[in-house]
């Protein structure tokens, strides 16, 4: 063993112990429907579904060029090194503490941006499910900031009790999902049949244009329709066999939900105009106008959203619950105070980290209320949370081009391959992120908002880590 992995091996040794503690609640299914559930993100099937019949050439894409790489790149980091804090974890022992210590916080800051959103989702989901009188829902500022508060509250006593709850709400969510996606690919055949549907084909495609709106498309589906894969790896201290448990469940999940994606945005162009897709809601509406016809299927329709909502809600809590263990690891390398990494006594969960969670969504779901339309209050939200995600990316397909210095075996060559086709895709979405794919009143005041809210949002994590260095310095942790 060369002096380098000696090194992980120790660094390992020490995560392991602090683990000891936390409860293995986790097996293969669990992971699982939980890789289906955060993975499959409804938003992506409008996306794609503005590019019309070309959107099967920009799936494959998406898969070959960033899908098939993220699964492997995760197969390979989770089973080197399957400590609880999964990204955190890969990325300071491959890099350093420092690179750790800026992707959990960008984890972090992804996961609070995103969970502000689902006040918002709800009461788009609710004006689809109650019908045209409850349009008013979703511009309504009191309504969406009481459903972010009690979503919110819901979500933070769900994951003070912990995953031995928590994994059964993401189980059903996953099912669901599941469900709801089946009636989605079932509906253009029940429209065939009873005429109402003239015609489907869901593989035919058209050779896509060449602009830089395709382009953003492609970034979006694929670091953001098809990532998620390292996410449940975050759970590793909480999963039995963690390194076999993360590989069988990617190995599992992927084929799944890639014609999950494609089939679900061939019904989205089958029935709605592409410039009338709603990319806050594009699965209720395809539902409501899909079933709209069909009579006592009417509400059927209205009992499909309603669960869509609740699986909405379940798919937010997967990245809620484990994005809270982060502070918690953080806090064991002394890069955060001792407080963060305090277990409730009886559920052995970082209830400081899950309560300071909340607080920081919700604050920021009010913010996003003031002074914008509710189109570009999402998209904005969208953006800026996917451009914190990815960051995360960028330096996880860094590690086997770049990091483990020294550590042995070196990963091989097609594994290299594939990290560079991975990091070049992420890298597209960043840099085209900071556009809008709707019209708002300046393309140029958008970027420049999201562009600010992403350095200033990085510097306060720089200021956090060089005020815990003051506090406790030490050596920083690499691989070699």
């Amino acid at each position: 063993m060369t002096e380098s992995s000696a090194r992980l091996a120790r660094a390992e040794a020490r995560v392991e112990s602090h683990s000891a503690s936390l409860r293995k609640e986790l097996g293969v299914r669990d992971l699982v429907l939980t890789q289906i559930l955060f993975i499959v993100g409804l938003a992506w099937i409008g996306v794609a579904g503005k590019l019309g019949p070309s959107h099967v050439v920009f799936w494959l894409l998406a898969i070959v060029l960033f899908y098939l790489p993220s699964a492997v790149v995760v197969m390979y980091l989770s089973r080197l090194i399957p400590l609880e804090g999964g990204l955190y974890q890969w990325a300071k022992l491959g890099f350093s503490e420092t690179v750790g210590f800026m992707l959990a916080w960008n984890l972090w800051l992804y996961v609070i941006v995103h969970t502000s959103e689902i006040g918002l989702e709800c009461a788009t989901y609710l004006s689809y499910a109650l019908g045209p009188s409850a349009a008013w829902l979703t511009t309504s500022t009191w309504f969406v900031a009481l459903a972010s508060a009690v979503l919110m509250s819901l979500m933070i006593a769900a994951s003070i009790i912990g995953l031995s709850v928590g994994k059964w709400v993401h189980n059903a969510g996953g099912i669901v999902m599941l469900i709801v996606f089946g009636a989605l690919l079932v509906l253009p055949v029940i429209g065939l049949l009873t005429g109402h549907l003239k015609e489907y084909h869901p593989l035919r495609t058209s050779v896509p244009a060449f602009s830089l709106f395709n382009l953003n498309i492609l970034g979006k589906m694929g670091f953001g329709a098809l990532g998620g894969f390292e996410y449940v790896a975050i759970l590793a201290g909480e999963t039995k066999s963690p390194a076999k448990s993360v590989r069988r469940s990617v190995i599992i999940a992927a084929p799944i939900i890639a014609l999950m994606f494609v089939l679900g945005t061939s019904t989205v162009v089958a029935y709605i105009p592409t410039n009338d897709i709603d990319l806050v809601g594009p699965l209720p509406q395809v539902l409501r106008v899909g079933f709209g016809p069909f009579g006592i299927a009417a509400q059927l329709a209205t009992v499909a959203i309603l669960m869509t909502l609740a699986m909405r809600v379940a798919q937010t809590n997967v990245a809620f619950t484990a994005v809270a263990r982060l502070p918690m690891v953080a806090g064991w390398d002394r890069l955060l105070p001792d407080w963060f990494s305090r277990l409730h006594a009886t559920h052995r969960t970082p209830v400081n980290s899950i309560v300071l969670v909340g607080v920081c969504a919700f604050g920021i779901a009010l913010l996003s209320l003031i002074g914008v339309g509710q189109a570009e209050a999402f998209q904005l939200l969208f953006n800026a949370s996917g451009i914190f995600y990815a960051l995360t990316y960028v330096v996880m397909f860094a590690i086997p081009l770049f990091g483990l210095r020294g550590v042995s075996p070196r990963p091989a060559l097609w594994l290299k391959v594939a990290s560079t086709s991975g990091l070049a895709m992420t890298v597209l979405y960043v840099a085209l992120s900071v556009f809008p794919i709707i019209k708002v009143a300046s393309v140029a005041v958008f970027a420049f908002k999201i562009t600010l809210v992403v350095v200033a949002a990085n510097l306060v994590g720089i200021g956090i880590l060089v005020a815990a260095r003051r506090r406790s310095p030490g050596p920083d942790v690499a691989s070699g």
